[in-house]
C-alpha cells in the first residue's frame, strides 16, 4: 500500500505539469509581417526553380551522356562482334581446311597395301632356287621401296599428330570466340533493354544494393583487351593452320611422288629381270632341243657301230674257220701259200676293224653320257627359270598391278 506522503507528492507533480501546459497555451506563436511572408514565398519559388533547372539540365546531360555512351558502347560492341564473327568464320573455315587435311590419315592408310605388297614380293622371291636366288636389282629396289614407304609412314604419322594438335587448338580458339560472342550478344540485349526503360515502364522496382560496382566486373580497357586477346589468338591459330596446310600439301605431294617413283623403279627392275630370265630360259630350251637332237643322233650312231661290230663276226668266223680247216691239209700240202697269208691278213684286218669300232663305240657312249648330263642340267635350269618367272611375273607383278598411289 502507498503511504500518504507518497500520494501527496504525486498530486503536487501532476498539478505543476498542468500549470505548465496552461502557460504554454496562453503564450502565442511568433508573428510575421506580410512583406516577410511575401519574401519567404519568393525565396522558396526561386530556390525551387534553380534546383529544378539544375535537375533538368542534369537530366538532359545524363540523357545525352547515356545516349553517347550507349552509341559508343554499341559501336564498340558492333565492331568487336563483327571482328569476332569474322574471326569465327575464319576459324570455322580453317578448321574445315584442316579437317580436309585429315587426308593425311587416308594417305597413311593408303601406304599399307604398297608396303604389304613390297614385303610379300621379297618373301616370294625367297622361294627362288639354286642359281636364280640372286641379290639382283629387283631385290635391291624392293628393299629400297620398303624403306621408302616406312619413311613415308613415319613422316605422315608426325604430320598427322601436328594436324590433330592444330585442330585441337582451333577448336579451343573457336570455343573462346563463340563464348565471347555469346556473352556480347547477351550484353547487347541487356543494354538495349535498359536503354528502352522509362519511368512508366512496367516491372520497375527498388533493388536494394544495386548501386554498386560488382567485384567481378572489369574496366573497359580489360574488356577490350580480353576480346582482342581472343581475336589475336584466333588469328595466330588461323595463320598456323595456313602454314600447316601448306606444309601438309607439300608433304602429301612429295611422299606420293617418292612412292610413285620408287614403285616405277621396282617395276622397271622386275620387267628387265623377267626379260633376262625369259631370254635365258629360251636359250636353254634351244640348247636342250639341240642336245636332244644330238642325243638321238648319237644313239643312232651307237646302233650303227654296234651293228658294224656285229657284222664283223661272220667274216671273222669265216676267215678263222678257213684257216683252221686248212691246217688239216696233209703232208707237203700244208704249205704257207698266198692264201694262208691272205687269210691271216684278213683276220688281222677284221680284228683291227672291230677294235676301232669298239673304240669309237666307247667314245660315242661317253658322248651320250655327257649329252644326257647336259640334258638333265638344262632341264633342271629351265625348271628353275620357270619357277623364277612364275614368282616374278605371275605372283609379284600380278600383285603390283593393284598398287595405285593417289594424291590426297
Amino acid at each position: 500500500m502507498f503511504c500518504v506522503s507518497n500520494l501527496e507528492t504525486v498530486y503536487l507533480i501532476f498539478h505543476r505539469r498542468k500549470e505548465d501546459r496552461m502557460a504554454k497555451v496562453v503564450t502565442g506563436p511568433t508573428r510575421f509581417t506580410h512583406p516577410e511572408w511575401t519574401t519567404s514565398n519568393l525565396t522558396k519559388y526561386a530556390n525551387a526553380e534553380v534546383e529544378r533547372a539544375a535537375a533538368e539540365r542534369l537530366v538532359d546531360e545524363s540523357k545525352r551522356l547515356a545516349d553517347e555512351t550507349e552509341k559508343t558502347t554499341e559501336k564498340t560492341q558492333r565492331d568487336v562482334n563483327k571482328k569476332l564473327e569474322q574471326r569465327l568464320d575464319d576459324i570455322k573455315y580453317w578448321k574445315k581446311e584442316l579437317d580436309d587435311k585429315l587426308n593425311v590419315e587416308k594417305a597413311l592408310e593408303a601406304t599399307a597395301e604398297p608396303l604389304h605388297i613390297a614385303r610379300q614380293c621379297l618373301a616370294n622371291r625367297e622361294k627362288r632356287t639354286d642359281i636364280d636366288l640372286v641379290h639382283d636389282d629387283v631385290q635391291k629396289q624392293l628393299i629400297k621401296e620398303v624403306e621408302t614407304i616406312e619413311g613415308v609412314q613415319a613422316l605422315l604419322k608426325r604430320t598427322l599428330e601436328q594436324s590433330i594438335e592444330q585442330i585441337r587448338l582451333n577448336k579451343k580458339a573457336k570455343y573462346q570466340l563463340e563464348k565471347d560472342l555469346k556473352d556480347k550478344f547477351e550484353a547487347v540485349n541487356i543494354d538495349e533493354y535498359c536503354a528502352e526503360l522509362r519511368n512508366n515502364s512496367a516491372g520497375l522496382g527498388f533493388k536494394q544494393g544495386a548501386a554498386k560496382i560488382e567485384a567481378n566486373s572489369v574496366c573497359p580497357e580489360d574488356w577490350q583487351d580480353y576480346s582482342d586477346a581472343n581475336i589475336n589468338k584466333a588469328e595466330r591459330e588461323r595463320q598456323s593452320s595456313v602454314d600447316l596446310r601448306s606444309l601438309i600439301d607439300g608433304i602429301l605431294q612429295q611422299t606420293a611422288n617418292d612412292m610413285r617413283k620408287q614403285c616405277s623403279e621396282v617395276n622397271f627392275a622386275f620387267q628387265k629381270r623377267i626379260s633376262e630370265t625369259k631370254d635365258s630360259k629360251s636359250k636353254m630350251e634351244d640348247h636342250l632341243n639341240k642336245v636332244l637332237g644330238q642325243i638321238k643322233e648319237i644313239e643312232e650312231n651307237i646302233s650303227r657301230l654296234q651293228k658294224a661290230i656285229g657284222d664283223k663276226e661272220q667274216p671273222m668266223k669265216l676267215a678263222q674257220t678257213r684257216l683252221d680247216t686248212r691246217t688239216n691239209r696233209p703232208n707237203v700240202e700244208l704249205c704257207r701259200d698266198p692264201v694262208q697269208y691272205k687269210l691271216i691278213e684278213e683276220v688281222g684286218q677284221i680284228e683291227n676293224s672291230v677294235l676301232n669300232l669298239q673304240g669309237r663305240l666307247a667314245q660315242t657312249e661317253d658322248s651320250l653320257k655327257g649329252l644326257i648330263r647336259n640334258e638333265l642340267a638344262l632341264e633342271e635350269d629351265i625348271a628353275i627359270k620357270s619357277n623364277t618367272l612364275f614368282i616374278d611375273d605371275v605372283e609379284c607383278m600380278g600383285m603390283r598391278k593393284s598398287i595405285n598411289i593417289q594424291n590426297f
